[in-house]
Formats: structure tokens, sequence, C-alpha cells
């Protein structure tokens, strides 16, 4: 039976500029040009892969996965993969907003397969930060100088949110009309009952 592990942090390499605090027990993947960002903050990588085509040389690293430049998945997907394969239940991957539009929204996506092979992940770039939710119950602390936008992710999500300066109660949000945008939790905490479907949920900067 492959063993449940906790916490994997992926670095892409879309433009972050910001600083992460790590576990100790923290296994890293460095994504193609993510390496860089890897470095920068000063941490070592316990794996680097892609095809090296974004990083422009293969790096000197102990553990590395050359890749195809032509293949299905990105560099970043690959990287999921890897650690769904390697068992982390819990997925950050750093560097994977912002920069190229498609694939922002390629990430976005890969959140929908880490959700489906049983792991929860999230997203986070220098302004935002990007979650997706399945049916449960759910709580976030006030995250000072934050909005809190919600969003179907398929065609509708039903859901009831507290602590937040506009409550829902069982309503039904669609993928066509962005109602949850710009929100903001009040309270010292929020909690979003998701009923049914699923929901994206993006904390971005003021």
């Amino acid at each position: 039976m492959k063993s449940c592990l906790q916490s994997c942090w992926i670095f892409g390499g879309a433009p972050f500029s910001g600083k992460v605090l790590l576990p100790d027990d923290a296994y890293i993947i460095a994504a193609d040009s993510g390496y860089n960002t890897v470095k920068r903050l000063g941490f070592t990588p316990n794996l680097t892969l892609g095809d090296f085509d974004s990083l422009g040389k293969k790096p000197d690293c102990v553990e590395i996965m050359t890749v195809a430049a032509e293949k299905d998945d990105t560099d970043t997907m690959l990287a999921v993969k890897t650690a769904l394969e390697k068992g982390y239940r819990d997925i950050s991957i750093v560097g994977a907003i912002g920069g190229r539009l498609d694939h922002t929204f390629a990430n976005i996506q890969s959140l929908a397969y880490i959700l489906q092979h049983g792991s929860f992940g999230r997203l986070i770039g220098d302004s935002d930060m990007v979650e997706l939710l399945n049916e449960g119950e759910y709580s976030y602390e006030s995250k000072d100088g934050m909005y809190l936008s919600l969003f179907a992710y398929g065609e509708t999500a039903v859901l009831t949110s507290r602590g937040t300066k506009y409550d829902l109660t069982e309503y039904t949000l669609d993928n066509t009309f962005p109602l949850g945008v710009s929100n903001e939790i009040i309270a010292d905490k929020c909690s979003i009952s998701v009923h049914k479907g699923l929901l994206l949920v993006i904390f971005s900067k003021k």
C-alpha cells in the first residue's frame, strides 16, 4: 500500500519574487525554470525535472528527471503526477500564477487533477493564492489586505459562507456570472460549506 506523505512543494516557472516558509520535512520539486526560484530562496530541490527548455541548461542536482520537449504534460503537471505517485497528500505549487495565461489556467486545472486523486493542492503567486474545494466544510483565517473570490468550477456550485462581508446561504453560483468576486473576510475566521459541485477559492491582494 502506498504511504500517505504530507507536504510536497513544487516550484514552477511563473514569476515569483516573494518568500515561502517550508516545513522541515517538505519534499521539493523544481519544475524546469522553477529551479531558479528554488535556488534564490536558498532551498535544495529533492528532484528537478523537465525538458529544460525554459531553464536553458540541465542543472547540477542530485536527482534529475529529463523528459522530451514534445509531451502531453507540462513540466508542472509532470511534477504534480510525480508528487501523487510518491504519495503526497498536500501539494503546494509556487510560481504557478502570472506570466503566460495558458500556463496559469493549466495550473488551475491541475488542482482538479490533484483533488480527483485524493489529495489537496494550492497555487501560490506573488499576489494570489488559489485552492479548489469539493463538497465539505472549510474555514479560512482573516487575511489582511486580501480579497476573497469564489467561483463555480464546473457549471454550478452550491455553497454557504459565514464571516464574510457578503454571506451566502445555500446559494448556487454558476459559471456564467462572477457574483462571488471581491468578497472579504470580516471575522477572525470565515466558514465555507460546499454543498454541491466544485468551488474555486482565490485570495488576491487589494
